[in-house]
């Protein structure tokens, strides 16, 4: 069967592999429509992503089809899946946060992912919805979001504000907006700002034309009461503790590719909840389907691309060349 591999930094192919073997008793064989790429899959193709190993087959973001395997389940019956594993027995696994796992293996990143024709999941991993395709292949980048939304406790009386408009800050502001709280989106693209508006946020602020500061004094008076930092950079994660309120909460989900220099004073004076946040846990998963079963998501603006297998390397190394150009790149296999 057809699968994309990233053979190494900088290089990616088609490539023929042996479909998955008999089922396990607990797995069911996919055929697989749509595969999103994620950030994750841009790093490996980089050469930036220190838990990839070469050759790799990236693919986690699945919206795919029952062939066998689930009593349960009738062939045909549109899945997705959640990418992640548990060892049930470390510290995360013991408090029942199971996306935190000390040992997880996600699709596409530690272990082969699912950009192929086929692949087999263990049945608890897959969840059902009245969903499109595509819908389904943006539940699990939207659950990323959702996740730190619900780490910060979002509720309708807040005022969130999320740092970075990309594929999971979009994420977290529809969550946000789906929970009734007043939402910030920021960003430096007005092309992300206006899809941030379609998903929910109520405010836009364009860093590359506004200043933070001003701005959110204006719309908030005190300063946000959850900020949700969605990008990445030393500069962000110091403005999170920086502009979120007096007692507020601040989730990072990016990982800051340098060390952060901070004025640790905030952290007391403020008495901040400074959170991480990781993955999705299955209540995030049916949370983000709800909220796309509503239709409070701008599905078709999110999507930059769509994909055959045979384009799937060129579309990397375009992304690679302008990341700023793209929001959602998917591959079709089910042509």
């Amino acid at each position: 069967m057809r699968a994309l591999q990233i053979t190494a930094p900088g290089a990616a192919q088609l490539v023929d592999v042996p479909e998955p073997p008999n089922l396990k008793a607990d797995e069911v064989l996919l055929k697989v429509a749509l595969i999103g790429m994620c950030g994750t899959d841009l790093s490996t193709f980089r050469g930036a992503n220190a838990m990839a190993a070469y050759p790799s087959i990236p693919g986690h973001e699945v919206a795919a089809t029952v062939v066998e395997g689930a009593s349960d389940l009738t062939p045909g019956t549109r899945v997705t899946v959640s990418p992640y594993t548990h060892c049930g027995t470390c510290a995360s696994c013991r408090r029942g946060r199971f996306n935190a796992c000390q040992h997880n293996q996600t699709l596409g990143v530690q272990r082969d992912g699912a950009m192929t024709e086929y692949i087999a999941i263990p049945r608890d991993r897959i969840h059902t919805a009245n969903l499109t395709l595509k819908e389904l292949c943006l539940v699990e980048p939207l659950t990323v979001g959702a996740h730190a939304v619900a780490r910060g406790r979002v509720t309708k009386n807040d005022t969130v504000a999320v740092l970075g408009c990309g594929g999971i800050g979009l994420g977290a502001i529809a969550a946000s907006a789906f929970r009734g709280a007043r939402t910030i989106a920021i960003d430096m693209d007005d092309r992300k700002l206006d899809i941030a508006q379609k998903a929910g946020a109520s405010h836009l602020i364009n860093t590359g034309s506004q200043d933070l500061h001003e701005r959110l004094v204006e719309m908030t008076g005190d300063g946000p009461d959850v900020v949700i930092e969605a990008i990445g950079l030393s500069s962000t994660f110091r403005a999170a503790v920086e502009e979120v309120a007096f007692t507020g909460r601040v989730v990072y989900i990016g990982y800051a590719k340098e060390p952060v220099s901070y004025e640790t004073r905030l952290f007391v004076q403020k008495e901040l909840d400074i959170l991480g946040s990781r993955n999705a846990l299955p209540e995030d998963f049916l949370e983000v389907i709800r909220m796309l079963e509503a239709g409070d998501f701008p599905v078709e603006d999110a999507i930059s691309a769509i994909v055959t297998p045979e384009n799937a390397a060129h579309m990397l190394e375009a992304w690679s060349t302008n990341p700023g150009r793209y929001t959602k790149i998917m591959v079709r296999f089910d042509k």
